[in-house]
């Protein structure tokens, strides 16, 4: 393989270990799964999440996983990703979309804005050692139909490790 194939190679492999991620953060926010969480943070990591809420990564899922109690749904969506890569450090700006349904309200809170995150690789592992969240707007919404989906829905998600995404080998709900 000659050098320049190569260094392409290692940029694509690069860029996808940090959308990789980035997605895994997502997951296990939706899941409230800790464990995948902190596995897309280095341990030493800054989440500036919000004017209040600034510091490492437990101090955030100290403040975080508390208010999960009160929610009956989230979905988080990652999406236009540029990641800028300069060896061991990747600077990458992610657009967000977070859906918000508290328990027993036909209300939601749909919110967008980005992350701005520096990646570092450390012993061959791509995460995030710097995060600033940068919130751009949100909406109230209509989430009366959930209680709609749910009857006619085969299957609803949970909000952890029950949710049939954790099955390994993926099982058919009906059978």
């Amino acid at each position: 393989m000659d050098k320049e194939l190569e260094r392409e190679m290692r940029l694509l492999l690069d860029k996808r270990a940090i959308e990789e991620c980035l997605l895994r953060y997502t997951r296990g926010i939706d899941r409230m799964d800790e464990a995948m969480i902190r596995s897309a943070f280095h341990d030493d990591a800054i989440d500036n999440h919000s004017r209040f809420v600034r510091g490492q990564i437990g101090g955030m899922l100290d403040w975080w996983l508390p208010l999960q109690s009160e929610r009956e749904a989230t979905q988080h969506f990652a999406m236009n990703q540029t990641i800028d890569l300069d060896g061991d450090v990747a600077h990458s700006e992610a657009y967000f979309l977070c859906l918000i349904k508290m328990n027993g309200s036909d209300r939601a809170t749909l919110s967008g804005g980005r992350y701005a995150d520096r990646f570092e690789r450390r012993e061959g592992q791509w995460k995030i050692a710097l995060r600033v969240v940068l919130s751009e707007w949100k909406l109230e919404c209509d989430a009366a139909s959930r209680e709609e989906l749910a009857i006619r829905a085969i299957d609803i998600g949970a909000r952890d490790r029950t949710d049939p995404t954790y099955q390994r080998p993926l099982q058919d709900p009906v059978l």
